[in-house]
């Protein structure tokens, strides 16, 4: 039942109760004091017409009108833009839009719409629509004139979760800068990684979380001639590292091994170290079952050569079903391999072909920019295997400056299996570049490693103060602390679904505190006019999103609702007329005076 039919039905029942009450007094007045019949008659009918006619002020009939455009303007509309005005077409500007000659200043989309009910296409010109606006959209279809973006950062795409002694990845847009550059500052502001901006804006730096806790990073933009364009803030929580739990394998006691080892101390790791001595003999940590239980407590297994090809059948099938339940696998190989173990490597996806072993160099990685001393020498180079590895679903996983894969991995089952051709990183230790032999193996380890405990909530977009922000996956009744100590109780919005989002509403900027039971979730809300460029790109998309829904036009000629202004007069007038009729003596029994004896 909609709101014209209720209020409908409730009016109807007043009337009867009134009328009801009318002749139930009328027929208990004394003789002289009753109104006649048609007198009553005339205030039945007067009380029904006025409650006839108050149902029009509020809900006032239909009538046949012209639809039409509505121009709708925001923010940055009063930039040079060509509008294309229909014939009809009218124009509003929404209180973000600067004041033009000609609009109609409006508080709100909605507002609009009410005033201009025909309306049937919607012209938005400028930034775009904010949140409070663009419900009032629907059902109508949406032309978009963008004004250009703002010149600086207008994406970021920070990452997920962050590791403490983990490589991470960021990314982001920029508009107007062909030929600038981006530096990813880390929070003591020393330069750690920078590169060009492609041609079309885009852009990919790389960090190292060296320890646990909240951290602001930020990336500075520059144009072609190095001059600062724009600095903004990477705000990152860098969460403790769970230790992985590693069994490493090897043939034989080697550099690499050695390195490898002292790399995964340092990274906290505490790998368990098995060393062939040959005869049956073995040092380091004591020797554990190799089956489905002993394997299942691990995250990722590294075999070099040697231990791979000294595994029996039953061996190889038990880490191959414990790599199908999730258990990494990292296989290093560094000469040619006899056809049994190039059959094996195949039933495991990977295709292996012979090549010539070489001298290779490590591609530089994402953003690192060469600076200091020391990353102004050249990598050291590394040795090939007379290898190539590839598998039809594989993706590289580390490569060489010439774009050839030298380690590639593949998912199987619910585990990941990893292929390195390459067997003295430790050069890079030795040379000095200490920090890439360590970003080299964490990429390895945390790419293969069975996969950790599911992502906990998350926030959509880049959180505002004075914004609306949604949190996911979070249960009803979370928390959150803002900077200023006072909390927040969330409801989850139950049309989320199994999504369970809540909205919230931000005051202050800062770092926020989402408590969800056990879970903790620091994250960062940004000020209202700090980093322009990304709030104007996300009004630009938001509204392109209206765009695409593709509401459905009006017809040219449509159904909408009247003027109240005649009813309303005519309700006042009436009522008037009954006010002074149910005060006069018409229509009322005088009883005939009485004679006196004579």
């Amino acid at each position: 039942m909609n709101m014209a039919i209720a209020t409908a039905c409730v009016l109807a029942v007043i009337v009867v109760l009134a009328s009801a009450r009318m002749l139930r007094r009328n027929s208990g007045s004394a003789t002289e004091h009753k109104s006649r019949a048609w007198r009553m008659a005339v205030l039945l009918c007067a009380q029904a017409a006025c409650t006839a006619l108050l149902y029009c002020v509020l809900f006032p009939p239909a009538v046949e009108g012209e639809a039409g455009t509505l121009v709708v303007l925001t923010a940055a509309a009063d930039r040079p833009l060509r509008l294309e005005r229909s014939p009809g077409a009218r124009v509003v500007a929404l209180p973000e839009a600067s004041a033009i000659g000609g609009a109609e200043r409006v508080p709100d989309l909605a507002t609009a719409l009410r005033r201009h009910p025909a309306t049937s296409r919607l012209r938005v010109v400028g930034a775009g629509l904010v949140a409070r606006d663009r419900q009032a959209t629907e059902g109508r279809v949406v032309d978009f004139v963008p004004a250009p973006l703002p010149r600086g950062l207008v994406a970021l795409w920070p990452p997920g979760r962050v590791m403490a002694g983990r490589q991470f990845e960021v990314g982001g847009r920029a508009e107007g800068l062909r030929g600038g550059s981006v530096v990813l500052l880390d929070p003591g502001n020393h330069a750690v990684a920078r590169i060009a901006i492609g041609a079309d804006g885009r852009f990919r730096l790389t960090g190292v979380a060296r320890s646990a806790g909240l951290a602001t990073w930020r990336l500075r933009l520059l144009d072609k001639d190095r001059q600062r364009i724009e600095d903004t803030r990477l705000a990152i929580a860098v969460e403790p590292g769970t230790p992985l739990r590693v069994l490493v394998l090897a043939g034989a006691p080697n550099p690499e091994l050695k390195y490898l080892r002292r790399w995964a101390s340092d990274a906290g790791l505490s790998p368990e170290t098995r060393i062939s001595l040959g005869a049956g003999m073995q040092i380091g940590d004591a020797p554990t079952a190799f089956d489905a239980a002993s394997l299942g407590k691990l995250d990722l297994v590294v075999l070099d050569q040697r231990s791979w090809q000294a595994l029996g059948a039953a061996k190889r099938a038990a880490l191959d079903s414990a790599v199908r339940d999730g258990l990494g696998l990292l296989l290093r190989l560094s000469t040619a391999l006899p056809a049994d173990d190039r059959a094996a490597l195949r039933r495991l996806g990977f295709a292996v072909t012979p090549a010539t072993a070489g001298e290779v160099r490590l591609a530089a990685a994402p953003g690192i920019e060469e600076t200091n001393a020391t990353n102004r020498e050249a990598l050291p180079s590394l040795t090939r295997a007379p290898l190539r590895i590839g598998a039809a679903d594989g993706s590289p996983l580390l490569i060489d400056a010439d774009g050839v894969p030298l380690a590639t991995w593949r998912a199987r089952g619910a585990g990941r299996i990893g292929v390195a051709t390459f067997g003295d990183s430790f050069r890079l230790v030795l040379a000095g570049h200490e920090d890439r032999h360590g970003e080299l193996w964490s990429r390895l380890f945390s790419t293969l490693a069975r996969a950790g405990a599911a992502p906990g909530p998350a926030i959509a977009g880049d959180p505002r103060a004075g914004q609306r922000a949604v949190l996911c996956g979070v249960r009803d009744r979370a928390t959150v602390d803002a900077p200023d100590g006072r909390q927040v109780t969330l409801l989850v919005d139950p049309a989320s679904g199994s999504e369970d989002c809540a909205g919230f509403w931000p005051r202050l900027p800062g770092w926020h505190v989402l408590r969800d039971g056990d879970r903790r979730m620091p994250f960062d809300v940004r000020s209202e006019d700090e980093a322009p460029g990304l709030q104007a790109a996300a009004l630009h998309e938001a509204t392109q999103r209206l765009v695409a829904s593709g509401g459905r036009a009006m017809p040219a000629v449509a159904s909408v609702p009247g003027p109240r202004w005649p009813w309303f007069l005519a309700w006042l007038s009436l009522t008037a007329a009954m006010w002074w009729f149910e005060r006069s003596r018409a229509g009322i029994a005088h009883a005939a005076p009485s004679t006196p004896d004579s």
